[in-house]
């Protein structure tokens, strides 16, 4: 029986891509410059007036009314090296929005960074409760387990945390459910391991589909379910939930695997 050298491939999406990782130092700030030259402009424009800068167009009325008259010019000031507040507040929301989009992109990958190096800790482990190990000879078991150490010691140099907002009782979920997939990869029974494995599947599908069967009153049977992973799976967060689903189904596609070699 051969072991799968990529035991657990990480998802498309996060598929190592050279092109996808070039730095981005060049473009870092642009979308600052925009800002930067309307201020220069301002600033250059309110210089050339003898430093004067106008209120905005509401001020300068409310200044004339309390002043004991109203210029009924005002509309008619030329605007040339006048601050306009409105067009500074349309620059300012246009940065931040693209700011916006640049955190939520980079959450995301940070986000797929972590779910590889789940994917990476999984295969190691499941290298580790291999059966094969356990008919080689102790020296050469010894030299495996020492490799795995120095591989799972580097992996370990890098720390990722995406904070997602949990309370008690939902960190207490996520736990379990980690506990009882760690066991399951380490049981050493491949066919044992795949059952386990689509029960907990299952209740995935079970947790995702309650909503809509209840809302159309449709019965949707997804086979057996582990009812104690089902009830730590329903208290955690959704996006937990969505994560585990994918760490499953990695699982599952390489048990599939292991069971036909065997």
């Amino acid at each position: 029986m051969d072991i799968d050298s990529t035991p657990v491939p990480p998802p498309q999406e996060y598929s190592d891509n050279p092109a996808g990782y070039q730095s981005e130092s060049s473009m870092n700030f642009d979308y600052l410059h925009g800002l930067n030259d309307a201020a220069a402009r301002a600033s250059s424009s309110a210089s050339s007036l003898g430093g004067h800068v106008s209120l905005p167009e509401t001020s300068r009325h409310f200044s004339d009314v309390a002043g004991g008259g109203i210029d009924v010019n005002a509309s008619s000031t030329q605007s040339y090296g006048y601050v306009d507040d409105s067009k500074a507040l349309d620059r300012f929301v246009s940065v931040l929005d693209q700011l916006d989009a640049r955190v939520e992109k980079f959450r995301k990958d940070a986000l797929g960074l972590q779910e590889k190096k789940d994917f990476l800790l999984m295969s190691i482990d499941l290298i580790k409760s291999h059966d094969m190990l356990q008919s080689m000879m102790e020296a050469e078991r010894e030299e495996i387990f020492c490799y795995i150490q120095r591989v799972n010691a580097r992996l370990s140099t890098v720390d990722l945390l995406v904070h997602t907002v949990r309370d008690r009782s939902q960190e207490d979920a996520l736990s379990q459910i980690n506990a009882l997939i760690d066991m399951m990869i380490t049981i050493g029974d491949p066919v044992l391991s795949r059952q386990r494995c689509q029960q907990y599947l299952n209740a995935c599908c079970s947790a995702a589909e309650a909503s809509s069967s209840y809302e159309y009153g449709v019965d949707m049977d997804a086979g057996p379910v582990d009812k104690k992973f089902e009830s730590a799976l329903l208290g955690c967060t959704l996006d937990d939930q969505k994560n585990i689903k994918k760490r499953l189904q990695a699982l599952m596609g390489y048990l599939n695997k292991q069971t036909i070699r065997n």
